[in-house]
């Protein structure tokens, strides 16, 4: 049976994201960095505002906020 579709409405969001058996995700300071270019550009190209962000070695925080219902398309 597939999963349910997420319920993705226009608002403010809380996302947070653990690497597996958390293990570190971000070894080095360019790791870091290519997230942030990354998660900036889809940013601006998904109409998204990132209101805040915390980087950890083994996982991250997102307060986001959405205008349209693509917040799937955006973690992806």
């Amino acid at each position: 049976m597939p999963r349910k579709p997420r319920i993705e409405l226009p608002g403010t969001y809380h996302i947070v994201n653990r690497g597996v058996e958390q293990r570190v995700v971000f070894k080095e300071a360019v790791d870091y960095e290519h997230f942030e270019e990354l998660m900036c550009f889809y940013a601006k190209s998904f109409n998204i505002t990132i209101h805040n962000y915390c980087l950890m070695s083994n996982h991250y925080h997102l307060l986001l906020e959405i205008k349209e219902e693509n917040l799937s398309k955006f973690m992806r």
